[in-house]
């Protein structure tokens, strides 16, 4: 199968760029040149922002692309160059978007009003009633603040999902977490326990919180799936670890393999400051329903959660962030914290 691949060369993409050659796959990854890659033997690479998608027509007509792969469509108008290029030049294209369309995000987010949505989240649950969910929020850098602004995966779906022309498929990613995980969500846990803190402080509900997760390699291999069979087409999948544990169980999972001999404290709800607390609406869990996938294309995780975590710790204490904010690990405050609850 000859496949274009549009990104591709960060976190998960590599992984993703490599399954798909190892299986003997012709691919040819589109992406600007920011990122080194070490790109497997025989697979090709196009040098161009993805704004200009159409000056690469002739070298993509050319590869006659049965799937084209994008991995970072942020915005409408991603999906909409994509759409109109390949238009009648590629036979499906599959976008990779995020839970982060279901209106539960939005709940949890506290951008939507109403009670809890019920659980678990299946493909045909409802999705958020408000756009542009990051519009607003602080920005780390300047770059970021203009995907914040304009990003959202739901104008993504509607005009992948929305074109008679061009076959496609949707796959909707959980938090997803593993070496190469530029966000290192598993840092702030495991340096404190490295640090040997004697306890991590939870807000008593968000400590409860459930929130849907996957393993960088297994979510590599579910992208592939969708990719190579012809089933997919047509379809939306969610993606996600089959148990999806509390934020506390979690944490001790971390603590478990990490050799971490400390403990959980729970402190009552809204007594523990930023940014020891997440400020989310701890009542809506995002629990997704992954049985689409495994039945109708046998999706199954490769990587076991103790392997998994195992690995990721080992990438997380070898490559730290390159910046730590020491405002996010001040022990005095939390030792004030924990002489008045323990």
């Amino acid at each position: 199968m000859r496949i274009l691949v549009i990104g591709g060369t960060r976190f998960m993409g590599p992984l993703v760029v490599r399954l798909l050659s190892d299986a003997g796959h012709e691919v040819i990854v589109f992406h600007r040149g920011q990122n080194t890659i070490d790109l497997p033997q025989g697979v090709q690479e196009v040098l161009g922002d993805r704004r200009s998608l159409a000056s690469h027509i002739d070298r993509f007509r050319n590869f006659e692309p049965e799937v084209v792969l994008d991995m970072i469509p942020f915005t409408e108008q991603d999906a909409q160059e994509v759409m109109n290029t390949f238009r009648g030049n590629a036979g499906r294209v599959v976008a990779i978007s995020s839970q982060d369309v279901y209106r539960a995000f939005g709940r949890v987010n506290n951008k939507e009003s109403g009670p809890a949505e019920p659980g678990p989240i299946t493909e045909d649950s409802p999705l958020r009633e408000h756009l542009y969910p990051y519009r607003g929020a602080t920005p780390r850098n300047e770059e970021q603040k203009q995907w914040m602004n304009d990003y959202d995966k739901i104008l993504v779906e509607r005009v992948v999902m929305g074109n008679p022309e061009l076959s496609s498929t949707i796959l909707r990613l959980p938090a997803v977490y593993g070496p190469g995980d530029y966000q290192h969500r598993m840092f702030s846990w495991l340096k404190r326990m490295d640090d040997r803190r004697p306890a991590i402080l939870l807000d008593e509900k968000e400590a409860q919180w459930r929130w849907a997760h996957g393993y960088v390699e297994n979510v590599a291999a579910a992208i592939v799936l969708v990719v190579t069979d012809e089933r997919a087409s047509g379809r939306i999948y969610n993606v996600g670890e089959p148990i999806t544990m509390t934020m506390a169980d979690r944490i001790r999972k971390i603590g478990e393999i990490a050799g971490w001999q400390g403990n959980i404290v729970l402190v009552p709800h809204g007594k523990l400051p930023e940014p020891l607390s997440w400020g989310i609406n701890a009542e809506q869990d995002i629990v997704v329903d992954t049985k689409r996938i495994r039945d109708e294309l046998g999706y199954q995780e490769r990587i076991d959660l103790d392997e998994a975590f195992k690995r990721t710790i080992a990438w997380e204490r070898a490559n730290p962030p390159a910046q730590i904010d020491p405002r996010d690990f001040d022990y005095a405050a939390e030792d004030a914290i924990l002489s008045e609850f323990m």
